[in-house]
């Protein structure tokens, strides 16, 4: 199989360490970005050139084009990119503060959309290239307190969809992937919580329980190793998908809320025409 060259972001730690790693092993080379690139230097001592580390923080757009040219320039080409850096919001609607608000954009959205924008011309030259978008579960579905994070997942949803359809004549595959409960630390240090309303407090706690019980019920959390070999299928596919769950208790959740709101579509089908005059 030929080489190819990655461009990775938020390889520190969780999904993007790990397929980061992954790439390597199988004799790729990546440019891997971390805000701290000292997280990395294991990985660089272990694959020498084959790594080139890249500090950067994806919501500065002129550092994003930066980055994405450096690795370019660096390897020759550029085959795959994976738009990983992210992180989740918790809070309730009311809870969360523009600035709160503003800042998920701006990681889960904006630093994808700059990426993909920097990476673009290059591919489109080449004839060919992959972007793959760590969306969610929760770019499709949507569970009380992460609405700031569900507001980021769905728009990076929306425009890969439309990304995929603009590029497909370039030679270029767009994919969404779509992680259940993993073990990454998500949900732990890479957080961030809004300050809370006392009012919320009997719905937090019944929100945290229950997505500790669909965790349980997928067989517990996923392992991020482990989801390297999907990872590499995908990135090897003739055909890759738009979109695939990572993770096997996604489809679980996500079928009986698209059956509920076609249901829904079709009980309120009379407004709609009436709607259309």
């Amino acid at each position: 199989m030929t080489s190819k060259t990655w461009f990775i972001t938020g390889t520190s730690r969780g999904f993007g360490r790990e397929w980061t790693i992954a790439a390597l092993e199988r004799g790729d080379r990546v440019a891997a970005t971390a805000r701290d690139t000292s997280t990395l230097g294991d990985l660089a001592d272990r694959y020498g050139d084959a790594l080139l580390p890249i500090e950067l923080d994806v919501t500065d757009r002129a550092a994003d084009f930066a980055a994405v040219q450096r690795a370019h320039e660096h390897f020759g080409t550029l085959d795959i990119v994976i738009n990983n850096a992210g992180y989740g919001h918790f809070g309730m609607a009311e809870e969360i503060s523009e600035q709160e608000l503003r800042d998920q954009l701006e990681t889960n959205v904006f630093g994808a959309v700059w990426v993909t924008q920097a990476a673009l011309p290059i591919m489109r030259a080449q004839g060919s290239g992959h972007i793959l978008q760590v969306s969610s579960i929760g770019g499709v579905s949507a569970f009380p307190n992460l609405s700031a994070y569900h507001a980021s997942k769905w728009a990076l949803e929306g425009f890969s969809q439309a990304l995929a359809a603009e590029v497909a004549e370039f030679g270029i595959h767009v994919t969404l992937i779509e992680p259940g409960g993993f073990a990454t630390d998500w949900s732990g240090p890479s957080s961030r919580h809004s300050s809370d309303i006392r009012a919320y407090d009997g719905l937090r706690e019944r929100s945290t329980a229950e997505r500790a019980k669909r965790a349980a019920s997928g067989g517990g959390a996923g392992d991020p190793q482990a989801s390297a070999a999907a990872l590499l299928r995908v990135v090897d596919a003739v055909e890759p998908p738009l979109r695939v769950f990572f993770g096997a208790s996604a489809l679980g959740i996500v079928r009986p809320d698209y059956e509920s709101r076609l249901a829904n579509w079709e009980k309120w089908d009379d407004v709609a025409r009436l709607a259309q005059g």
